[in-house]
């Protein structure tokens, strides 16, 4: 299953007619006005997805900013977009697929197969001079089935005794504990690495699967390694764990990342630079 198509990829089934379900999440960190970019103009055909209302749930601030929807919740939301059983879905965003990929895990984590995204997002649709539409689209409703459990997840115990390599997908500044714009303590769990997502792109696109596999071969991911991602509230997460599938790896989700961690005082935090490994394996700082 290939994580990415190209907009030639898309352009030319739309072109053909072949069915495509498209959903445009435009979501960013500080930017409330995801809905209004995309009745200024999106990909013909492209249903919105609300990431705050669809592609999480709200709970106690100890269960991060963006906890899992429930099963039942999300399920209805996928038939709302127009999924059937089998169909091919593509989707994208307008920054660099970072809130697109929560989509494209939750319905991998939900059972489905043929899901993708889109190389480059709405920018490369755009540099293309492809077409956009305005206005709101809908579909008729699905008949897809979601269930959750497809794709593994960790909780805050296994996040802090995993025993393999634990990624931090926030910015390194964030990770660092240098500065802390959206939660009550600034640093990282112990023993994670500094891996930010935006070291996954060049220029708007994903690097090619050798340059991740290097990057995060780096890391110390090889083949067999049990790799657990969290992020700031197991959004951007999901962008990592897109990168390591086409790297050929695959992921655990620690969906309440560190919104989560850092609201529980219990949990320890470390700072500073990222840590590494000592010589029985164990997860150091440094």
């Amino acid at each position: 299953m290939s994580v990415l198509i190209t907009v030639d990829q898309l352009n030319a089934r739309r072109l053909a007619g072949t069915r495509t379900v498209l959903l445009d999440v435009r979501w960013a960190l500080g930017d409330p006005h995801g809905h209004e970019h995309y009745v200024a103009g999106h990909i013909p055909g492209s249903v919105f997805v609300d990431l705050d209302t669809e592609l999480a749930s709200h709970g106690l601030p100890a269960d991060g900013r963006h906890p899992l929807p429930a099963e039942a919740d999300f399920a209805a939301a996928v038939r709302r977009w127009g999924i059937n059983s089998g169909d091919t879905v593509v989707i994208y965003d307008d920054a660099g697929a970072a809130a697109a990929a929560r989509a494209w895990w939750l319905l991998r984590h939900g059972g489905l197969t043929e899901v993708h995204l889109l190389d480059g997002g709405l920018g490369a649709w755009r540099a293309a001079n492809l077409p956009l539409t305005e206005g709101e689209e809908t579909a008729e409703p699905g008949d897809a089935v979601v269930h959750f459990g497809a794709l593994q997840t960790i909780d805050a115990d296994e996040a802090a005794t995993w025993a393999g390599i634990l990624l931090d997908a926030r910015a390194g500044q964030r990770y660092r504990g240098e500065v802390e714009p959206m939660d009550p303590r600034a640093g990282h769990i112990p023993g994670a690495l500094s891996a930010p997502t935006s070291e996954n792109l060049v220029d708007g696109h994903f690097c090619s699967p050798e340059q991740l596999r290097a990057r995060f071969a780096a890391l110390g991911v090889m083949e067999g390694t049990a790799v657990g991602v969290y992020c700031g509230s197991g959004v951007t997460a999901a962008h990592q764990i897109a990168a390591l599938e086409i790297a050929g790896f695959t992921a655990a989700l620690y969906p309440g990342s560190w919104s989560a961690w850092s609201n529980q005082p219990q949990r320890p935090v470390a700072t500073g630079p990222s840590s590494g490994r000592g010589e029985n394996g164990d997860r150091v700082e440094a």
